[in-house]
């Protein structure tokens, strides 16, 4: 399949790399097809949209900065797109980065669950309160490296 990319222009891309939002993301309801791409710098991927090139985001995982992230999920919502077992499921999170060189920061307030057999997936609303909308990545990083085992 051929899409255009907001990160690369027109690229191919693999059906297997196509993700359904069956409501879509939030803000973003009317976007439901999207694909996922690698990023150029790891740890980080594209949440393209199929329908609009301009409507993409980046993408991480939460547990790479954050090892006691824990999701607390409604088992209706995980239903709505078949996942069972959490083994299913991928997990991340909507990283903004600022034009303004303000801190690159993560939203683990409203985590991606994708399930990887069946690609679907929908944009979840935690209500703990330890998750916030924006979380400093790189700050966060540095405290868990410093985080006794």
């Amino acid at each position: 399949m051929r899409i255009n990319t907001k990160p690369y222009g027109a690229i191919e891309v693999d059906e297997r790399q196509r993700i359904s939002f069956p409501h879509g993301l939030l803000g973003f309801e009317k976007f439901q097809d999207y694909v996922l791409l690698d990023a150029e710098r790891q740890p980080f991927y594209w949440l393209q949209s199929v329908e609009v090139e301009r409507v993409a985001f980046v993408l991480v995982n939460p547990f790479l900065f954050r090892p006691d992230y824990e999701l607390d999920i409604d088992d209706i919502d995980l239903a709505e797109i078949r996942i069972d077992d959490p083994e299913e499921a991928l997990i991340f999170s909507i990283v903004t980065i600022p034009a303004d060189g303000s801190p690159m920061t993560a939203n683990l307030q409203g985590p991606l669950v994708i399930n990887k057999e069946q690609r679907l997936a929908r944009q979840a609303v935690l209500t703990d309160p330890r998750w916030k909308t924006r979380h400093d990545i790189v700050a966060e990083l540095a405290s868990a490296k410093k985080a006794p085992c």
